[in-house]
């Protein structure tokens, strides 16, 4: 509705006429009820459109329009597009290959594994993972990301980029505004309501060349992304499940209604139709430096920051205070060591062995 104002008038027009009380020409053009278009005029009226550039401008946070060069180009031609964007960090990340991979909220550790790997395995190969910042699966595939530490992640969220939600996501999420591109239809201060999640899927659908669904109940939100994808004629494809898991019920329907079947890297690289000519993720660990039988003090820190019980990232940030990169880099390198095991966001410590070496550089 929105997007039919700003095809009448250009931006600062619209908001004139809105301001102005001009009820009966924003219903026409709009094709608003009364209701609706009284509670545009009265938000416009409150609205100083300066201070609210201002704001932005000041918290980093770029604003694309549709019709201007900002606007990212796979947006171009959807059949839904959002007439406005607010992004923070980096644009570019679009012009890579791209997958969004999404499921439940309610994952098991198969599924965030699963997720996890997928994440960093994708962006071992240059391909950007976007993904909703939710907990589970979304959380899984853009921590996997950020661990290959090669191309970062694209969150696509349901609220103003300063509303962090869910809150036990805020590591993550800060992680990716820093390394990657945080993307969403609300400018800044809008809650995250539950009508704008449904929303932001074809978003995330209309950004991607392929869309994997990890695990999805059979009612799950997962599924709306993958039918987002397929009307825009996306590959999709779903991970098998075991078949008395209510969490593989959705993507286990998907496959048999003829969704692609992915059951490991290669799988997704096809789908992608990208080839090994990237850092093989097997590689990953030696490629950073590997790991030595020499004292670390951060290891140490990090270790003894589990206190022997399982941990995750953001309770690790919290408890260490280190740098998120840093971090993650050491999470990964001690994982690689047999330090440490992942059971999907979870890092448990192993028994007493050798700390290996700092990060070089």
């Amino acid at each position: 509705r929105l997007e039919r104002l700003l095809a009448r008038w250009e931006p600062a027009e619209a908001w004139s006429v809105l301001a102005g009380g001009r009820l009966s020409e924003v219903a026409r053009v709009a094709r608003v009820g009364e209701k609706v278009g009284q509670r545009w005029v009265s938000d416009a009226r409150r609205a100083d459109p300066a201070e609210i550039h201002l704001r932005h401008s000041r918290s980093g946070v770029t604003v694309r329009r549709r019709r201007t060069a900002a606007y990212p180009e796979r947006l171009i031609g959807d059949p839904e597009p959002p007439a406005v964007l607010f992004s923070q960090g980096e644009p570019a990340l679009l012009e890579c290959p791209t997958v969004t991979i999404v499921g439940t909220r309610r994952c098991t550790r198969y599924g965030a594994d699963v997720a996890f790997d997928l994440g960093k395995a994708a962006a071992a190969h240059g391909v950007a993972v976007i993904s909703g910042l939710a907990v589970g699966i979304d959380a899984a595939a853009h921590a996997g990301a950020l661990a290959a530490d090669c191309t970062p992640p694209v969150g696509v969220v349901g609220s103003g980029l300063d509303r962090i939600y869910p809150r036990e996501n805020a590591v993550l999420w800060r992680m990716v505004a820093q390394r990657g591109l945080l993307l969403s239809e609300a400018p800044l201060g809008t809650a995250p309501e539950r009508w704008r999640f449904p929303a932001r899927n074809r978003i995330m659908a209309a950004l991607s060349d392929a869309c994997v669904v990890v695990e999805s109940h059979a009612d799950g939100g997962a599924l709306l992304t993958a039918t987002e994808a397929a009307q825009r004629s996306r590959a999709v494809a779903a991970v098998p499940g075991p078949i008395r898991s209510p969490a593989s019920a959705g993507s286990n329907r998907l496959i048999a209604e003829g969704a692609g079947v992915l059951c490991d890297v290669e799988d997704l690289l096809v789908l992608l139709d990208i080839s090994r000519t990237r850092l093989p993720l097997q590689d990953a660990a030696a490629d950073t430096g590997g790991a030595a039988p020499v004292g670390d003090a951060t290891a140490v820190a990090i270790l003894d920051a589990f206190d022997w019980m399982p941990a995750t990232l953001e309770m690790l940030a919290a408890r260490t205070g280190l740098d998120l990169g840093e971090l993650a880099w050491h999470l990964e390198n001690l994982s690689a060591s047999g330090m440490l095991a992942r059971r999907g966001l979870w890092y448990e410590r192993r028994g007493e062995t050798s700390v290996p070496a700092g990060r070089p550089g």
